[in-house]
């Protein structure tokens, strides 16, 4: 396996353990177990345990604006917007990591910027404003559309975390694209 595929590999283990655990309960170790190398050979790959957690993160936005950009390829305005709220249901339906990995990264970025650690989270607001972009230019560059939009993804994020069922009243002000299957 190639450095760049090892990499890619160690990314993805780090999605998993980090969306489970969180930055701070996350050990190296267990990353590196799960990709199936020693500790040692991931710090070869990146220079710490912040650099990880931050490869995780922009995977997991990227991997997000793309469901987005090709749920919306060709369309605009409302249909746009509901073919970008169900593929999102579907991306946290099917991979509940990415749902899990951008709560981690919230709570990560607050936990280091109430630390007085600003830097931690500069990347990570670059990929949300990158994902805020994309999703406006979808939206017909629509400041309203886009942060409605956001906010009801927000809350969608925030129900599927409490662990809300579909046709749970909490989800019946949402339109219905933006719903999780029953």
């Amino acid at each position: 396996m190639s450095a760049d595929e090892r990499r890619e590999s160690v990314i993805r283990a780090a999605i998993t353990e980090f969306a489970r655990g969180g930055y701070s309960a996350t050990s190296t170790e267990a990353i590196a177990r799960r990709v199936g190398v020693s500790q040692p050979y991931l710090f070869r790959l990146f220079s710490n345990k912040q650099a990880m957690f931050l490869a995780a993160t922009e995977r997991c936005l990227e991997d997000t604006r793309k469901v987005f950009a090709d749920a919306a390829e060709g369309l605009e305005g409302e249909a746009a917007l509901h073919a970008m709220a169900t593929a999102y249901q579907r991306l946290i339906l099917h991979d509940p990591d990415k749902l899990l990995m951008q709560m981690q990264l919230y709570s990560a970025v607050a936990a280091a910027e109430a630390a007085g650690d600003h830097e931690f989270g500069e990347s990570a607001r670059a990929g949300w404003l990158q994902l805020w972009d994309d999703v406006h230019l979808a939206l017909g560059a629509d400041a309203d559309e886009t942060t409605t939009f956001l906010a009801y993804g927000m809350l969608a994020n925030t129900l599927t975390s409490l662990g809300f069922p579909a046709g749970h009243r909490v989800w019946s002000g949402f339109y219905s694209s933006a719903r999780p299957d029953a």
